[in-house]
């Protein structure tokens, strides 16, 4: 009798471990000064056509850039590195897309950061749009240069420490436009 009992509570065990897995949503907050976040919900699946799964190879880096002077014809004295983000208050966020995560990391520390695991995505020409339960982001080239312009939609999106510019470039294109010094400036 005891061996009986003790094989029905390891089969019900075994069974009990095999129960199928969820879909989650994860969003987590890096950053020391803050606590994780974290969020459960069902995200909507990848389209399947071939041609809107490619996530630009651009997105991997992209820094804040600044409408400067929207008098200008060359978007590179049009748009440039904005001082009081970079400078004073040092509180702007680059932001990173790959096909597995979008981090927004703030500029003046790279291990200040908040990470969304899980999104759906898909393009439409010039537009790549991004989407969580809470919102979607929808970032659109607006220049060759490449410049490209970030909107955010649903529920407002408020991180500590880390503001969200309009406007991106790539990391490697950002030499090009107009760069104000921080020069001798302690802030």
């Amino acid at each position: 009798m005891k061996n009986l009992i003790i094989s029905l509570s390891v089969v019900a065990a075994l069974l009990a471990s095999c129960s199928p897995a969820t879909d989650k949503k994860v969003e987590k907050n890096t950053s020391p000064e803050a606590q994780k976040e974290v969020v459960t919900s069902k995200s909507e699946p990848v389209k399947i056509d071939p041609a809107t799964l490619e996530i630009p190879g651009d997105f991997s880096i992209l820094v804040p850039i600044d409408l400067l002077n929207n008098k200008s014809t060359s978007i590179y004295d049009k748009y440039g590195i904005e001082f009081s983000g970079n400078c004073y208050s040092c509180d702007l966020t680059s932001l990173s897309i790959t096909k597995k995560q979008i981090r927004w990391t703030n500029v003046c520390d790279e291990k200040d950061t908040f990470e969304i695991d899980e999104f759906s995505y898909s393009n439409e020409g010039n537009k790549t749009i991004f989407k969580t339960a809470e919102r979607t982001y929808i970032l659109t080239q607006i220049d060759k240069a490449p410049v490209y312009e970030l909107v955010i939609e649903g529920k407002k999106l408020e991180l500590k420490n880390k503001r969200i510019s309009r406007y991106f470039t790539t990391k490697k294109a950002l030499p090009l436009f107009t760069e104000h010094d921080c020069g001798d400036f302690e802030g």
